[in-house]
């Protein structure tokens, strides 16, 4: 998906992961939610902590989850029931599971998966970021749990939309969101990264509605006329729980390729199909760098504008915002991204949340490849170059504690933890280990650790001690070239951070420094050739001699408050927002409440929020905007305006 002390010597590898492990441990016991006298205990999967789950997978760990839900979207709720096959110790009497605000109806037992009778159950106090736990009474032949339940309305993992909040305005939208620990507010199970499942689902729908799902689909593409109403998925393989994903609404199938295709609402389809025709190209070019793609079909779902992410890389059915949608494929770097992490992320998963650069960085560091491949060399750099910056800036904001790669988010919550610096500095690390070893041997070494690992979550010290044995070992020289300690568990960027060149991006640079020293005129720019990443770059380096009457100059010139490019839009609204342009404050205002994505709220809020005036403005303006966002969003923004919903 596209937010301390460190040990000071390396020489015993292992201690830094222990005196880290040992703080996780005290923090998380503060975090946890329990009585006195059952202190809530922090999960154990492997040897191995997650702070972030109350389930006890070393007594007993669920293997399989058969949902059967009714959508009903007059009460906004899932009904139905999870069945949950469990692996379990001999000894072990109860089942612990992560819930968040779930109506447990009942629990259930069976020896055999068929037959079921009621067992106890109870739901143990509610703590704020986890949810709360339910456990349930295991007799000695209990191999199967039922648990029938119903959603809440306002489930952080659900979003259900009004047919206005949609593209074709005449059919209600839900869709889900479970990254990173949001899949316990609509289906009761251990959800804990480290904590793989497989798992099969019958939903049952308005039958004018078409249901998709991260999983194998028994009827992957019906006409309105043909849909029943009953959908049927399985998923063999076991993902985490995150990865479990639901969308119902008005939707259309456009293939691609053979094994790719296009899921949207009717009017959105065909152009979605042009933009991302190069994903079959993308999937060669990994495949040949890292082995075979292993989920059958990798197919996109084009979500309405509030999905608060740029992309979802939920199995076989990546969730995509339609902001990336510009007519150019200018932006389908998100769609690289997204399919890489079918390598690295999905195949090989990060198995607490502090590990979450396992999956971000190495799934950034495959999308520069990939554009590399399928576009040109000259693009990703532009890319890589623009996000250097990017994550500059963004260090500048974090405390020191937010920079770590290993982050420690005992009693926080993960989604905390979703910022650059994952992403962005995991991708260096990444290219500096490429450029330590050479490129051909680290691409070797990159696939034999997809198969390794494959199917399996894994933590940052699995990884470093798979390097050191499979790479480092080998090249001493670059060995004693990078501090690990530095790059895993230091804030900051080392000295041999990885600085990505871009002769196009100096010269817009250039250019900009140029008009602004009024040397030439705006429309003497030529901008007519400029990709959406020079102009990012031109539009970012506006930064002295910048007033409304600058701004005039551009917008004639180059109509900018009118673009469709989301990105460029975000950013000239950004430069409009600091220096006073006021024809772009409608425009504004239109794309706070139609755009959800958090990546652009956020700092379009932000800087709204930095005067008394600007943050009026800005609470007017989400008042209006809010009751469209997802919870994910809706929790930043709350934060940034200190904005407590009635």
């Amino acid at each position: 998906m596209k937010t301390r002390k460190p040990p000071s010597s390396t020489r015993h590898r292992r201690s830094p992961w222990l005196l880290l492990l040992m703080a996780a441990l005290a923090s998380a016991s503060l975090a946890c939610s329990g009585t006195p006298s059952e202190p809530a205990a922090p999960t154990i999967v492997g040897d191995h902590e997650d702070v972030h789950s109350f389930a006890r997978p070393q007594e007993a760990r669920v293997r399989h989850v058969a949902l059967d839900l009714d959508v009903l979207f007059d009460k906004k709720i899932l009904q139905g029931s999870a069945t949950l096959a469990i692996e379990r110790a001999s000894d072990a009497t109860e089942l612990i599971l992560d819930t968040r605000d779930l109506a447990i109806e009942a629990a259930l037992a069976s020896s055999d998966g068929e037959s079921f009778q009621p067992t106890d159950f109870s739901l143990g106090p509610a703590d704020p970021i986890l949810g709360t736990p339910l456990r349930i009474a295991l007799r000695p032949d209990t191999s199967h749990v039922r648990v029938r339940y119903a959603t809440r309305p306002g489930a952080t993992g659900l979003q259900w939309l009004a047919p206005a909040q949609t593209a074709g305005k005449k059919l209600p939208f839900l869709y889900s969101q479970s990254q990173a620990i949001h899949a316990r507010s609509w289906i009761p199970l251990q959800d804990s990264p480290g904590i793989r499942v497989t798992y099969s689902a019958t939903l049952h729908t308005p039958g004018n509605l078409f249901a998709v799902m991260s999983a194998r689909m028994a009827t992957p593409d019906l006409a309105p006329a043909e849909r029943t109403g009953a959908y049927t998925f399985e998923m063999p393989q076991a993902i985490p729980p995150y990865l479990i994903a639901i969308a119902v609404g008005d939707l259309v199938f456009r293939p691609m390729s053979p094994r790719t295709g296009v899921y949207a609402e009717p009017s959105m389809a065909e152009r979605a199909a042009r933009e991302f025709e190069d994903t079959e190209a993308m999937m060669q070019a990994v495949e040949r760098l890292y082995g075979p793609y292993r989920w059958e079909r990798y197919d996109l779902l084009v979500l309405p504008p509030s999905f608060p992410f740029g992309g979802m890389e939920n199995p076989r059915l990546t969730f995509v915002t339609p902001t990336v949608i510009a007519g150019d494929k200018s932006l389908v770097s998100l769609i690289a991204h997204e399919l890489a992490h079918s390598w690295s992320g999905n195949l090989v998963s990060n198995a607490t949340w502090r590990d979450f650069w396992l999956n971000e960085g190495f799934t950034t560091y495959l999308e520069f490849r990939i554009q590399e491949l399928v576009y040109s060399r000259r693009r990703a750099e532009m890319e890589a170059a623009l996000e250097l910056g990017e994550l500059e800036r963004g260090l500048a904001r974090l405390p020191d504690a937010d920079e770590i790669l290993h982050i420690n988010l005992a009693g926080r919550d993960p989604d905390e933890g979703a910022t650059d610096v994952p992403y962005l500095k995991g991708a260096l690390f990444l290219r500096r280990l490429e450029e330590a070893v050479g490129r051909e041997k680290f691409d070797r070494f990159l696939r034999a650790y997809f198969d390794h690992f494959a199917f399996q979550s894994i933590t940052t010290g699995d990884f470093l001690d798979y390097l050191q044995a499979n790479l480092l070992a080998g090249e001493p020289e670059a060995a004693r070239s990078i501090s690990l300690d530095e790059w895993i568990n230091r804030p900051g960027l080392p000295a041999d951070t990885p600085r990505p060149q871009s002769d196009a991006l100096e010269q817009v640079k250039a250019q900009a420094k140029s008009w602004l020293a009024g040397e030439t005129p705006a429309g003497d720019l030529p901008a007519d050739d400029w990709s959406t990443q020079e102009w990012l770059h031109f539009l970012r380096s506006l930064t002295d001699g910048m007033d409304a009457a600058r701004m005039r100059e551009l917008d004639q010139a180059f109509r900018l408050t009118g673009s469709t490019n989301a990105e460029i839009l975000n950013d000239w609204l950004l430069l409009s927002l600091r220096h006073g342009y006021q024809p772009a404050d409608a425009r504004l205002a239109e794309f706070l409440t139609t755009v959800g994505r958090r990546k652009f709220l956020r700092p379009l809020y932000t800087e709204l929020a930095k005067t008394p005036e600007g943050k009026q403005r800005a609470l007017a303006i989400y008042r209006r905007a809010r009751p469209g966002y997802h919870s994910v969003s809706s929790t930043t923004i709350d934060q940034i305006l200190g904005y407590t919903p009635d």
